[in-house]
């Protein structure tokens, strides 16, 4: 039992990382098909009009990818747990933005390093936020 519960764990992390990414190709999609048709990106307003579009985007297609195909929740209550996804996006999120600030802003650290140390941080941030919050098993499912 305790083997197949490994290996079960092993497919879900595989299966988010795959879905994370296909989400940042979704964001990316998202993102360059507004700022290269009606968005211009050297409008400062209109270029984050694209990163909040592109963003809203990609976290709900991570939503319901996560929902059926990482965690298989069973939910009946889609909007609840739809509320709980985007806040917890929304957490990691500030998160993101506070760490780069400190550091960079800051610390002074190189961005691009400190970009994807950060990143990092998210990703297993989402994980936990959605396997043990969002997604979380019931006792009786």
């Amino acid at each position: 039992m305790e083997d197949a519960e490994k290996i079960r764990a092993k497919k879900e992390i595989i299966r988010y990382l795959v879905v994370g990414v296909l989400t940042t190709l979704v964001g990316l999609a998202i993102y360059y098909a507004l700022v290269l048709t009606v968005l211009d990106p050297a409008d400062p307003v209109q270029l984050q009009a694209a990163n909040i579009l592109n963003w809203i985007g990609a976290v709900t297609f991570a939503y319901f990818t996560n929902r059926r195909f990482v965690f298989e929740s069973r939910n009946p209550d889609r909007l609840g747990e739809a509320a709980a996804f985007y806040a917890a996006r929304v957490g990691t999120l500030l998160l993101e933005m506070g760490l780069m600030a400190l550091l960079v802003s800051v610390c002074g650290f190189n961005d691009k390093i400190m970009k994807l140390f950060v990143q990092l941080l998210v990703i297993i941030g989402n994980y936990i936020l959605s396997k043990w919050v969002v997604f979380r098993k019931k006792t009786d499912e």
